[in-house]
């Protein structure tokens, strides 16, 4: 007579459990190296930016629940796969060889990269490189751009974990020029210590920089990839991420 109690018993228990790891939020993956103005931490110690407020009303859109996850910008996608995190929102360019591991939304930004150096030195595009100091983050586009295209520039490519990196050795003089995201080199610019330098050229479009910015999953993760895409459309179609931009960079950026 006891034996359904403890079945009925058992199956409450494994529907509660069902039910909570229903209701754990999905964690998204940013880089715990910030990345101004998408992914920073405010005064507060909160994290914010265009990503970060972008990636909260995808949620909303959803339905879901969400919670930014700061993870090592190099053991991000690992960090993806090992399930650690459920998404990547953090100005991930979707290129051909991260779609061999890993699968994106539809993408909801473009923004070509560009040269930045002091406002005095002789910089009009790749054809000045040679016998200069460039500075590249690893493990970005802009590094597979420079090894492929700027491999014969004559430049001295050096590679970073970092972005906030590159910027200061720029700024310390142990660098010539940096190749980066044009919109976060805008942010970089407004800096104090920025003063004397510029934006000297823009790259051109190339197989390394890929499709735009999406949202890397899981490549089994079919559900979410078609909420996140119906998620990204909504924002785009109620005007939420043209304002994001706006705010954030006095243009629209939205794809």
């Amino acid at each position: 007579m006891n034996r359904p109690l403890i079945t009925l018993t058992a199956a409450a228990a494994l529907g509660l459990s069902a039910t909570a790891q229903a209701a754990e939020p999905l964690k998204i993956g940013i880089s715990a190296e910030p990345y101004p103005p998408f992914t920073y931490t405010s005064s507060e110690g909160e994290w914010t930016g265009f990503e970060v407020e972008l990636g909260m009303a995808i949620c909303d859109a959803m339905e879901a629940d969400c919670e930014i996850t700061p993870t090592g910008w190099s053991g991000i996608i690992p960090s993806l796969k090992a399930g650690r995190i459920d998404m990547i929102m953090n100005s991930m360019s979707i290129t051909e060889a991260r779609q061999r591991v890993i699968d994106f939304s539809d993408p909801y930004y473009f923004s070509p990269s560009a040269y930045v150096a002091a406002e005095d030195l002789a910089l009009m595009g790749p054809d000045d490189l040679g016998g200069k100091v460039l500075g590249v983050q690893a493990a970005t586009t802009n590094a597979t751009y420079a090894r492929r295209a700027l491999r014969d520039s004559g430049a001295d490519i050096r590679l970073y974990d970092q972005a906030e990196q590159v910027n200061r050795d720029l700024l310390a003089g142990r660098l010539d020029v940096i190749l980066a995201d044009k919109i976060a080199m805008a942010e970089f610019l407004e800096r104090d210590e920025a003063e004397g330098y510029e934006i000297k050229a823009t790259a051109p479009r190339h197989e390394a920089f890929g499709e735009g910015i999406g949202i890397g999953i899981r490549q089994d993760d079919d559900a979410l990839e078609a909420d996140l895409n119906a998620a990204i459309a909504e924002v785009r179609e109620d005007g939420t991420c043209s304002s994001l931009s706006e705010q954030y960079f006095g243009i629209d950026i939205c794809t």
